[in-house]
Parts: structure tokens; C-alpha cells; sequence
């Protein structure tokens, strides 16, 4: 594909829709071939989408000096991110430019699964924006809802057991970031976000009016998604590539913004339970060869890696990385 499909996913909701099977197939051809596709028909009102910006902005407007005080720490991996914090691993050491906040699957400090887990626990919640829980936490249920509908029609779609893949979603490690990209001036070097491929499982993205996204094709060119208003931005990260045995595919991505507008970004990333263990569900295809990963195991060590001075292990997965072609 040298384009992105636009697929209305209505008649995932009616299993005698004439249009369902067409639309699965379109879903599988999409995330086998470029791992990226728009998606209308989510039920999602644009109104919502529009006050996650807005709120995101809020956010993004707080005093610098309040916004360091809810940074992410080694312990605690939500909050605050600060501008020019992460730094790609391709050698070049050129700080993506974006600043953001950093989400994770809400649960209090009671629930039992933190004995289990230290990854779970309560959001910290900017107190300057008041409303900013109420109104993401509603619109990441949504999502939750798209996200289980996209891995329903990929079951029928690849010829899986019912709900081999929803089951890993119960009280998962999903995650958001709020992402605030400045204009980049036209000579400046450097990305928003370098190109990289997704770790989770999929991503749910609204794209910013401005737009910048930009998603490399298999002849190595870059194009830019043509996203209805409304829509949403969808793709494959490499636990369902791993699952799928190397069909579905991980496709690299970047975003600059040389638009001269301030851009606001709120990806959703769909991350399995902690106990889960990816791995193929069926026949790896010749060629794709993956180790097993363990979600939790892996969710910390991305976390703990992102800090500048902490390096990969032996047992780090490589979900994510580039290799030289």
C-alpha cells in the first residue's frame, strides 16, 4: 500500500451486517500490509476529542515550575515529562522535541493486583486542571471499547479462538501520553518524535488538525495518513505482530511538526495484563524469529530505559528497535 485505507468499522457491531466480513478482511488486508489504518464509525463524539485537547492544552499551560513538581520518577512512571528528556537510540543524540504527561491504567492504591505488580496504581492528576481525570478517564473507556472491537475482528480476521486475544486486556498495562509538540522551524534538525515502531499491541491516535504524523511505507518512503474529521488513526505494535507470527505488521513512524503551530498529541497504547506472554498464537511465518515477552517484565524494562543513564540488558526485549535494513 502506498496509501492508508479508511475503513468504517459500523458493521463490526452487527454479525449479519452484509458489510461485516468485507470489513474484517479490510481491517487484516490493512494491518498485514502497511500496519496502519483510519477508522471512522467508533461512536466517539468529535466533542469528546475536542475537550481532550483542549484539556491537554490546560495541562501543557501550567507553570513550568508546577509542572516539574509532578514529574515521572525512576518509582513512579507518570506525570510530567519534560521537553527534550528522551533521546533516540539510533546514536544520533538528537532530544525528540515534545513535552508530556504520562498515563497509566487507573486502578487505587488498595487494589490487590499492586501486590502483584508495581507498575499499577492511581494517575497523578494535574490540580490545576481539575476536570482533566474525569475527562480523559471517559474518553479512555471509549477507546477501551474501539480497541476491543478492532481485536475482536482480528481474531475472525487471522482464524483465532474467540477472545484469544480480548483476554489479555483485563485490567491491562494500557497506557496514554499527552504530547505537546512546538513548531519546529523548516531548517531545525531533528524530529517531534524519531522514527520508531510501536511496542504495545496497537494505538488509537485523533491526529492533531496540524498534522506531522508520518508513517514510512515498505519502499522506505514516508507518507501522511488522509484521516476524515472524526476519525481516528490506528496501528499495529510489535505484541501483535508477535502474536500474529510475523503477518500482522509494526511499521515505523515519526512526527515533525513544521507547521508553525503549537501540536497536541493524546495517543492511547493498548498493553496486555502484566502475567500475559506473547508469543506467536500461530505458525511464525519463515523468517520471524521473536522471543517470547512477558508483559510486565517488558513494561518495566521500557520505563527504566528511558532514563538517559540506564542501558538494556540481555533479557531487554527489542520490541520497538530499528535494524538496519
Amino acid at each position: 500500500m502506498q496509501s492508508i485505507p479508511t475503513i468504517d468499522l459500523s458493521p463490526l457491531r452487527d454479525p449479519e451486517h452484509a458489510d461485516h466480513a468485507s470489513t474484517i478482511a479490510a481491517i487484516l488486508d490493512a494491518c498485514t500490509d502497511i500496519g496502519f489504518l483510519s477508522i471512522t464509525g467508533t461512536g466517539i463524539a468529535p466533542q469528546t476529542v475536542d475537550q481532550v485537547r483542549q484539556t491537554c492544552r490546560e495541562i501543557f499551560s501550567i507553570e513550568e515550575s508546577s509542572k516539574w513538581q509532578q514529574a515521572i520518577t525512576r518509582d513512579n512512571y507518570r506525570g510530567y515529562i519534560p521537553m527534550g528528556f528522551f533521546t533516540p537510540n539510533d546514536g544520533s543524540g538528537t532530544a525528540d522535541k515534545y513535552e508530556g504527561y504520562k498515563l497509566h491504567h487507573e486502578v487505587t492504591s488498595e487494589d490487590p493486583i499492586r501486590q502483584d505488580c508495581a507498575l499499577y496504581g492511581p494517575n497523578l492528576w494535574p490540580v490545576e486542571v481539575p476536570q482533566a481525570g474525569k475527562v480523559i478517564l471517559r474518553y479512555w473507556q471509549e477507546l477501551d471499547g474501539v480497541a476491543d472491537l478492532l481485536l475482536a475482528a482480528l481474531e475472525r480476521g487471522l482464524g483465532l479462538t474467540p477472545d484469544s486475544l480480548r483476554q489479555a486486556f483485563r485490567k491491562p498495562l494500557t497506557n496514554m501520553s499527552l504530547l505537546h509538540y512546538p513548531p519546529q522551524a523548516p531548517d531545525e534538525p531533528g524530529f517531534g518524535i524519531h522514527p520508531h515502531k510501536d511496542t504495545d499491541a496497537l494505538t488509537i491516535i485523533a491526529p492533531d488538525p496540524v498534522g506531522g504524523l508520518e508513517v514510512q511505507t515498505r519502499d522506505g518512503n514516508w507518507i501522511t495518513p488522509n484521516c476524515p474529521p472524526g476519525g481516528f488513526v490506528v496501528n499495529i505494535g510489535d505484541m501483535l505482530e508477535l502474536w500474529s507470527g510475523g503477518r500482522l505488521v509494526s511499521t515505523p513512524h515519526r512526527v515533525v511538526n513544521k507547521s508553525g503551530k503549537e501540536r497536541y498529541s493524546f495517543p492511547y497504547f493498548a498493553v496486555p495484563r502484566h502475567d500475559v506472554v506473547v508469543q506467536p498464537l500461530l505458525p511464525a511465518l519463515p523468517g520471524f524469529e521473536r522471543p517470547s515477552v512477558h508483559c510486565g517484565h517488558w513494561s518495566a524494562e521500557i520505563w527504566r530505559t528511558n532514563w538517559p543513564d540506564e542501558e538494556a540488558r540481555d533479557e531487554t526485549p527489542e520490541l520497538g528497535t530499528l535494524h538496519p535494513s
